[in-house]
């Protein structure tokens, strides 16, 4: 029983810290990508666009600053 309880306690341990480095790693966008969104908000028309999009474009445009 003990051995059974220390197994889980480890695996739900490791399940976490490996979720919590994916988490952490996955939502950055890499420079080609950024380059395509300043395209895209270059060329952005505001009357038609979305408010995503011009939340997207406008949060690019402060981490520039």
């Amino acid at each position: 029983m003990n051995k059974l309880l220390s197994t889980l306690v480890i695996t739900a341990f490791a399940m976490a810290a490996s979720g919590a480095f994916a988490g952490s790693h996955g939502g950055a966008m890499s420079d080609k990508e950024k380059a395509e969104m300043a395209d895209k908000c270059a060329k952005m028309d505001p009357s038609k666009a979305d408010d995503k999009m011009k939340a997207d474009c406008k949060k690019l445009m402060e981490t520039k600053k």
